[in-house]
């Protein structure tokens, strides 16, 4: 719900409180946003140099999440979050912030630019928040809020994230390791992992945090014709040409779990 969001939200425009009125929030220079239906708000303040995921992807996304196959994921990062106030940057459906809110935090918000993705996030949890924002820009929350930043397959903004995490707190990102869905690529014409992530994603990071920990995170999934096509579906390869599996296949999830704490 957005009101257990409230807190720690500010005003896209001028930076001061907002508060909820009926259908908007609202904060005291007269800017207004609107909430959606679906109970997610939008203080992207017209400023989303692209939409995200089709509705098709995160169709494919939550069916894929909802049988399972990424839970080592989502359990691996609820393991590492911290009590307090979540934010998972770029929720999709909210898959891994809910379990991190079942596990532990007090009350999360995501932040993604996919309209679709978000009318699942609003509901994926009680406790739970939605935002549509643009991670490349400032981010509409308060300094040093959150215990725990979430990053899973998401661009990632080291200033930002870094503003609004407490001292003690700690940012969890998520990368597709090398061999990560490999029998895919080989086979169906997959986007490649990119022999230089790592270096990247250090790059991006490293002014603003230090890595305290990584893991990698490995297993092998047994999935069916239609599971490995909403596998497909819900990946950056769906709208590159990826062909259809039409048998029964075995595909390792293979990812990099990192993390960090602010310098």
């Amino acid at each position: 719900m957005i009101d257990g969001a409230l807190p720690y939200l500010r005003c896209p425009n001028c930076g001061q409180e907002l508060r909820r009125q009926e259908q908007a929030l609202r904060c005291p220079r007269g800017h207004s946003f609107d909430m959606a239906r679906q109970g997610y708000a939008d203080l992207s303040a017209g400023r989303l140099p692209h939409v995200g995921d089709t509705a098709e992807m995160v169709a494919d996304r939550e069916a894929f999440l909802a049988a399972g196959h990424y839970d080592f994921i989502a359990d691996a990062l609820a393991d590492r979050t911290r009590e307090g106030f979540a934010v998972d940057a770029g929720v999709g459906t909210g898959f891994y912030l809910a379990r991190a809110l079942d596990k532990l935090a007090d009350s999360g918000l995501g932040l993604d630019v996919s309209k679709p993705a978000l009318r699942r996030a609003a509901r994926a949890h009680p406790a739970a928040a939605a935002i549509l924002a643009d991670l490349w820009g400032p981010l509409p929350i308060v300094d040093a809020a959150a215990s725990t930043v979430l990053n899973v397959f998401a661009p990632r903004n080291g200033a930002e994230f870094r503003r609004i995490l407490r001292p003690d707190g700690v940012l969890l990102v998520v990368t597709p390791a090398a061999g990560h869905l490999a029998e895919l690529i080989a086979t169906h014409g997959l986007i490649r992992v990119d022999p230089a992530k790592e270096e990247k994603v250090r790059n991006s990071l490293d002014e603003h945090f230090a890595v305290a920990g990584r893991t990698e995170l490995a297993r092998t999934m047994r999935l069916t014709a239609a599971e490995a096509g909403t596998l497909i579906g819900m990946t950056p390869s769906a709208r590159h040409g990826a062909t259809t599996p039409t048998g029964d296949v075995s595909v390792t999830a293979a990812v990099h779990l990192t993390a960090y704490r602010p310098r």
